[in-house]
């Protein structure tokens, strides 16, 4: 028997078998899944600062369409109650931070990426990792970036001003991780 009458079947057949036997969808059902949010972050401060520890179940489950029903009062509060300011103040944190997503325009020039740009200076928005949105979203708090009145100098900044590990050049650009 020449050996060119079987090895063309045989390994069409191993490539056909093969093919199928590296097919997830052919051994494993398809089946719904469901998870259960257990956090989510969009703006930083929202959750860590507005909100008290056991508001944070309820804004860690639920999505941001709710936010402005569910947690525009107490964020308000806290501006008004904890940082002594006015109520312009207090509208317009809750006007560029709720709901709490991170927005990005993307028909919008590329260049103005920045934490709230989106909001402040028709930008991109987004944020660079070298966004101290910290430092800004508390200076907007205690601080005179949106009302020279009743600041709280000293608590506008956490006074943490560079990254003690520097930013990788490629992905995941973060740096790895301090182990105790």
């Amino acid at each position: 028997m020449r050996t060119s009458k079987w090895v063309m079947p045989a390994v069409l057949s191993v490539v056909l078998v093969g093919g199928w036997a590296c097919n997830p969808d052919a051994f494993q059902p398809t089946t719904v899944r469901t998870f259960n949010q257990v956090q989510r972050l969009g703006n930083p401060l929202v959750s860590e600062v507005f909100l008290a520890k056991r508001s944070h179940p309820v804004h860690g489950s639920t999505g941001p369409a709710q936010d402005n029903a569910l947690i525009s009062a107490e964020l308000k509060a806290f501006v008004a109650n904890v940082a002594g300011r006015n109520a312009t103040v207090q509208n317009t944190l809750a006007a560029v931070l709720l709901p709490d997503e991170l927005i990005i325009q993307t028909d919008q020039d590329p260049g103005t990426v920045g934490w709230l740009s989106w909001a402040l200076a028709n930008g991109w928005g987004g944020r660079k990792l070298t966004d101290d949105v910290v430092d800004a979203g508390l200076d907007a708090i205690f601080g005179p970036l949106l009302d020279p009145n009743n600041t709280s100098p000293g608590l506008e900044s956490d006074h943490v001003d560079a990254n003690d590990v520097p930013f990788l050049g490629t992905f995941p650009y973060l740096a790895a991780p301090h182990l105790p």
